[in-house]
Formats: C-alpha cells, sequence, structure tokens
C-alpha cells in the first residue's frame, strides 16, 4: 500500500472527515472506492447514459417559444 498526499480544500477535508466518523468509515478506503469506480465502471455508466440520451433524443417534443405555448 502506498501513502500519497493530494491538496483539498480544507473546508471540504473537515466535512468528509466529520462524515467518515459519524457514519464510522474509513476515509482512505472511500478515496480508494472513488477511484476504482472512475476505472472499473467507467466504461458501464458511459454506455448505459449513452442508451438512455439516445432514447430521449428520439422522443417527441413539443416547441414552446413562450410561458403562453404551455398554458
Amino acid at each position: 500500500m502506498a501513502i500519497k498526499s493530494f491538496n483539498v480544500e480544507e473546508q471540504v477535508y473537515r466535512k468528509f472527515s466529520e462524515f467518515c466518523k459519524a457514519n464510522g468509515i474509513s476515509m482512505s478506503k472511500q478515496i480508494e472506492f472513488f477511484m476504482r469506480s472512475q476505472l472499473e465502471e467507467k466504461k458501464r455508466v458511459r454506455g448505459e447514459y449513452l442508451k438512455k440520451l439516445d432514447a430521449i433524443r428520439k422522443g417527441k417534443f413539443i416547441s414552446v417559444k413562450n410561458i403562453n405555448d404551455l398554458l
């Protein structure tokens, strides 16, 4: 295991530290989980997102030029 240092805003660090302590979780493990999720799940999430985006693009839309068009 490696020890690394990162520059993080003090306020963000304090809030996250309090969150971890309140929930009895390891801050370093949470950072590790985040890093793994960025590496391992990115392709799967991106594919699902693109499928949903494609379905939205093919949806039916109405033209709204002003608020009265909605009334």
